[in-house]
């Protein structure tokens, strides 16, 4: 370990001597980089160096203690050495936290999609209570949020909607959302009482900036179109709505929830950026499958990543194990409890895959 943090020590001397040059090159994705890597080297340099300041100085408390006389000064040393073997103890944790690879997209914002999966009309209601949820989460956060997309069912549910949330923790708390949410629950269209089994899904993505994404306009076929939203509206009477087809991946885009063309067009950019980043995300991760798989488990969810059961009032999330029965306040964004759990159990793996 002291070999790698001693090149890490080396790594930081050189980036410090090159930042002022960094940045005045004006090259925007260098100089993000090389901030985020100076950050990142930074904590973990200052704890190698006090971790080797105090490995010196107990060094030469020890030898001073082994040949001391005198009682008062001998009790002295004793002291400081158990002070200073504490701290070191201490030290040891903090870098073995800080050497666990960081998440490259700790503090980007997060674009949240909701789709309505199998169960029909209860499906959509229940993506509807889905973005609630998160709604009334991002508040408790003090998140903002913006809407994107959304496309209402019959009933006063939702079809799929798309959004973004906004603040430094909002990819790290979320990150573990993504998946299928079962709702086992008398639903409204149901006349005889009984319970059904309903389910949408949830994908989290990182917001991509431009400088993580780049897209040529030469691969994209944009088409305008009049939007599709209730009779009578003016956002009908103009070909406001924007459908984007990225030709080398094929992913299509759509629009139209703004009156304004540009602002559809910008929106709709800024969800492809994102879903581009995260195929290229997926690509890296799927080569790196077999050496994580054997460093932290494969970290693999099951078709049902969380269970809500109205009648039980009980919430269970299947990766961890983890049953709440506080349903009513976990829909109403009480959801700390569960992405605690998720990020340390997610800490207990990088730590147990560093150990192996």
């Amino acid at each position: 370990m002291f070999d790698r943090l001693s090149d890490l020590e080396d790594e930081l001397a050189k980036l410090e001597s090159q930042l002022s040059e960094i940045y005045a090159a004006g090259d925007q994705r260098a100089s993000a980089e090389a901030g985020r890597r100076f950050s990142e080297l930074q904590p973990v340099v200052e704890a190698y160096r006090e971790h080797r300041s105090i490995s010196v100085e107990l060094a030469e408390a020890r030898a001073m203690i082994a040949g001391e006389e005198d009682v008062d000064m001998r009790e002295y040393l004793r002291v400081e050495i158990e002070t200073k073997t504490t701290r070191m103890a201490e030290i040891d944790a903090v870098l073995k936290e800080l050497l666990v690879p960081k998440d490259p997209n700790d503090g980007k914002n997060v674009i949240v999609e909701i789709r309505g999966a199998e169960g029909g009309e209860e499906a959509n209601i229940w993506a509807s209570d889905l973005l609630r949820m998160y709604e009334r989460y991002a508040e408790i956060r003090k998140w903002k949020i913006e809407m994107l997309a959304s496309q209402p069912s019959d009933m006063g549910g939702i079809r799929e909607v798309s959004f973004v949330l906004r603040g430094p923790d909002a990819w790290s708390r979320l990150k573990h959302e993504g998946g299928p949410h079962r709702v086992q629950r008398v639903p409204l269209t149901e006349s005889q009482g009984r319970i059904h089994t309903s389910a949408a899904t949830v994908a989290v993505l990182p917001e991509a900036e431009e400088i993580d994404v780049q897209v040529d306009p030469n691969d994209l076929e944009i088409d305008v179109y009049r939007s599709t939203g209730p009779g009578g509206q003016s956002v009908n009477t103009t070909d406001s709505a924007v459908r984007i087809t990225h030709k080398p991946t094929g992913l299509v885009v759509t629009c139209q929830d703004e009156k304004s063309q540009l602002q559809n067009k910008e929106k709709a950019l800024r969800i492809l950026r994102s879903r581009l980043a995260q195929i290229e995300s997926d690509r890296q991760a799927s080569e790196l499958a077999d050496t994580r798989r054997n460093q932290v488990g494969s970290g693999g969810r099951s078709e049902k990543i969380r269970t809500y059961n109205f009648k039980e009032n009980r919430v269970t999330d299947h990766r961890i194990g983890l049953t709440l029965h506080n349903l009513d306040g976990i829909l109403a964004g009480d959801l700390d409890e569960i992405v605690d759990e998720l990020l340390a159990d997610e800490r207990r793996r990088q730590l147990e895959g560093r150990d192996n």
